[in-house]
């Protein structure tokens, strides 16, 4: 997005990996069906082809908005590479931007269009920025830093529609105010693809429902990624995550299986983004907290925050601190109950408090 790497640069192997591996990668193709019992999948060309296991990670498509006029040319989601050219082009100096959405898409555009120059305005249908992932205390915190750099956040904005004026998009609210943008990035969220597994029968809820293994309701069909909503071993109940760690880790679990080598998906939610010169990290994805420890202020450049349940370690953020990030999953998993003053002690490293925990 900043234009400081090129797309190649991200791809996991060179495309002429894939025929060295004796591996059959078909671009440009798409499946229109599979059928469970037959053990065919049918592709548009109309060509069928077998197969003994069958893994669906057709990801999810960005969620749109559906007010008036969000089919405006000026008006954009990103989701994949070819988003990137229609995007890049406004983000040069003295051009308006729009991020509708306080997520890690609208906070992560917001950080490269006020670096590249930009009037950036980040409006937020809720009451606070990342609010499904983040305690408010830390929302605020990571705000304050957007705000240093001129970003400006609406929050509890309700759009009403999208008007052209003069070829820019004028986003307009419900309670009378509007920006006018050369460029609206919509970042609300996405929706799991599960066109093709619904039309097999195969039981969908919110994504693809598969257990620890990855395995779905129809037999040798497997889902991994952000299509699927998996049973969480670490977590206790199932959620659908969207995040490359989850569906590498995944993959990495459904492979073995069909390897004969099975072994349950573990993991731990684990997501990170940067934003400017900042690294921010989430472990854990609790439902419930009553309490968030901070190690080091809000304002440095640097912290730990811990978020506790009855005195137990659930989840942790850390703004570039990723040193935290491995001592405070294993605290989660083990379900560590510490003293909170102890937590609070900067002078007593993450990593040893952990293991004299797990040595206790």
């Amino acid at each position: 997005m900043s234009g400081k790497a090129i797309p190649e640069s991200t791809y996991i192997r060179p495309l002429a990996h894939y025929a060295e591996a004796g591996i059959d990668l078909r671009l440009g193709q798409r499946v229109t069906s599979f059928d469970p019992g037959a053990k065919t999948v049918t592709l548009g060309t109309g060509e069928t082809l077998a197969y003994e296991n069958l893994v669906l990670a057709t990801g999810m498509q960005p969620r749109l908005l559906t007010v008036p006029g969000a089919d405006h040319p000026r008006v954009r989601t990103l989701r994949s590479m070819r988003d990137l050219a229609p995007i890049r082009q406004w983000l040069k100096p003295g051009h308006s931007v729009v991020c509708v959405g306080a997520g890690f898409i609208g906070l992560e555009i917001a950080a490269v269009a006020a670096r590249s120059g930009c009037v950036v305005t980040v409006l937020e249908a809720g009451p606070v920025a990342m609010g499904r992932v983040v305690a408010p205390e830390v929302s605020a915190a990571l705000v304050d830093r957007h705000e240093k750099h001129g970003v400006a956040f609406r929050f509890n904005a309700a759009i009403e529609s999208i008007e052209d004026r003069n070829s820019s998009a004028e986003v307009r609210l419900a309670n009378g105010d509007s920006y006018v943008a050369d460029l609206v990035i919509v970042g609300i969220g996405g929706t799991p693809d599960c066109q093709l597994a619904e039309a097999a029968g195969i039981t969908c809820d919110n994504g693809i429902c598969v257990d620890a293994e990855g395995r779905t309701s129809a037999p040798s069909v497997y889902a991994a990624g952000d299509v699927c909503r998996q049973f969480s071993l670490a977590l206790g109940r199932t959620i659908r995550l969207e995040s490359w760690q989850n569906a590498q880790n995944q993959a990495i679990a459904v492979g073995k299986h069909i390897a004969g080598m099975p072994e349950p998906y573990r993991d731990l939610p684990w997501f990170w983004t940067d934003q400017y010169d900042d690294n921010f990290q989430i472990i854990g994805a609790p439902e419930r907290w009553d309490r968030v420890i901070w190690r080091g202020s809000p304002n440095d450049e640097k912290w730990t925050a811990i978020y506790l349940d009855a005195g137990r370690i659930v989840a942790g953020n850390t703004l570039n601190n990723a040193r935290d990030i491995r001592p405070l999953r294993q605290m989660i998993l083990d379900r560590v109950v510490v003293d909170p003053a102890i937590l609070q002690d900067t002078q007593m490293p993450l990593v040893k408090l952990q293991k004299l925990q797990a040595a206790q």
